[in-house]
């Protein structure tokens, strides 16, 4: 598991640290280890001796990282010029460090046309808002050089709990983080700028009453979260999930919904609906019956049997998975029902649910799917790029990292509510089996991906792999 904090606790551990280390200990850890990640970056161009590396050097520790790096770097052949944008403000001791080892303080930011590497030490996670004056002309100067950027802990000009952008920020090729994470690097759009992140330990704790903001599950946690057949399961021990989706509008939500969740490691699927899936799926009991789980929305359409079949999904007492045309037709004020529901919206459908834009779900992701799961009383999982899934009951949210951009084709919420609705019925937990289903349904994608354009039927296809890969 990857986790990134807040702020205001980075800090605090940070105090701690610092008060048990020598006198700028912590710091120079940190330029240490960015000044390895710089090195290596400068290695795989070409050369590290005699290549050339720009600092863009803001105020406060951010910019002494940068400058203590640029010293180390320096001191192994590299021409190092400093670009500072506040210079009564510039860490003193890193100045000195950088000049005693050749570096070089400059005025003009021409010497980033000439960089082999721009490392970006503007402004750390304290900053607010993007970029302003000097700090923003440098960061405009670094992009037209074409060279590649290298971030210090975090892009200038990205909230660092939140990952809004709002004005210029940097966007990074790398991103150095120290410590932790920080949520803005999981979570758009203060992602994207981020480029590749590299962690780099400098020895913070964290007691057990400090929570993370944001986790990130890696494959052996969800290996540790599929549930596995014993040598006494069968087919009604391992769940049945019921699939109310499609219409004869729409048959092939309900192919594709049941197909997943098929191969979701349930023991049975029954469907309720209009299409014949049967003819597909031999494997499937059509009509209803008891099940562990439901799952409703998936091309159900908007009529008035689209809102009968949902509201009797809804009244059941086990676990519902709501998606598509599910979300559209929810009440717009949050409902009761005596077992967990899970709702998978993208942007526009979030928007509808919380009478706001999609460009301000966009803008602040994480704080709209918090209000989406605390006004629906629901864990949510918020599609996108990076989705992120939260509970009603915790402030503590979920990113998946493990996906790509093949995944945005038509169907494929159609294939991830499928995979939840089956883990649901597994006996996962509603967060778990959100996190796990995300996390399979890039990992699918990925698979499908290597042989060539993907359709979300080759999402179905690539799932047992997908599962294999992960168990083993």
């Amino acid at each position: 598991m990857r986790y990134a904090h807040a702020v205001a606790d980075v800090r605090a551990a940070e105090r701690e640290l610092m008060a048990r280390l020598p006198e700028g200990a912590l710091m120079q850890r940190a330029a240490f280890g960015l000044a390895t990640v710089a090195a290596d970056m400068l290695r795989d161009a070409g050369s590290v001796y005699g290549s050339r590396v720009a600092l863009l050097v803001g105020v406060g520790d951010n910019g002494g990282d940068a400058l203590y790096a640029g010293a180390l770097l320096a001191g192994r052949g590299v021409a190092v010029h400093a670009l500072l944008a506040d210079p009564d403000r510039a860490h003193e001791g890193g100045l000195s460090a950088l000049r005693d080892a050749g570096g070089r303080i400059v005025a003009d930011a021409a010497v980033l046309d000439q960089a082999d590497l721009v490392v970006d030490g503007l402004l750390g996670i304290g900053g607010r808002g993007g970029l302003r004056g000097e700090f923003a002309r440098l960061a405009e100067a670094a992009h037209e050089s074409g060279a590649p950027i290298l971030a210090v802990d975090l892009p200038s000009g990205i909230e660092a709990d939140t990952g809004e952008v709002s004005g210029p920020a940097v966007r990074a090729d790398v991103t150095v983080t120290f410590g932790t994470h920080k949520p803005g690097l999981f979570v758009d759009p203060g992602a994207s700028h981020a480029g590749i992140v590299e962690f780099v330990d400098i020895g913070l704790e964290f007691p057990p009453s400090v929570e993370p903001v944001l986790e990130n599950l890696q494959v052996q946690d969800v290996r540790a979260l599929l549930p596995a057949p014993g040598r006494s399961s069968h087919k009604y021990s391992r769940g049945v999930v019921g699939l109310a989706v499609g219409s004869e509008r729409y048959p092939g939500a309900a192919l594709l919904a049941v197909g997943a969740a098929l191969r979701s490691g349930v023991g049975a699927v029954r469907y309720s609906g209009p299409v014949d899936v049967v003819s597909s799926y031999p494997e499937v009991i059509a009509g209803g019956g008891k099940v562990q789980a439901w799952v409703v929305g998936s091309g159900l359409g908007r009529d008035d049997e689209a809102v009968r079949r949902l509201l009797n999904v809804l009244a059941t007492d086990v676990p519902v998975v709501v998606d598509a045309d599910g979300l559209r037709l929810l009440p717009r004020k949050a409902f009761e029902r005596s077992a967990p529901t899970i709702i998978t919206p993208h942007a526009g459908e979030a928007a509808a649910l919380l009478d706001v834009t999609a460009e301000q779900i966009e803008g602040q992701r994480l704080e709209y799917v918090r209000r989406l799961a605390q006004s629906y009383d629901a864990t949510v999982v918020l599609k996108g790029p990076l989705t992120l899934i939260a509970g009603p009951q915790t402030s503590r949210v979920r990113v998946n990292t493990h996906a790509g951009p093949v995944l945005a084709t038509a169907g494929s919420g159609d294939v991830l509510a499928g995979i939840i609705g089956g883990l649901l019925a597994g006996g996962l937990s509603p967060y778990d089996a959100a996190s796990a289903g995300a996390y399979l349904h890039g990992a699918t994608g990925l698979l499908a991906a290597r042989s060539g354009p993907v359709a979300a039927g080759d999402l179905v296809a690539s799932l047992p792999l997908a599962w294999h890969n992960i168990q083993e």
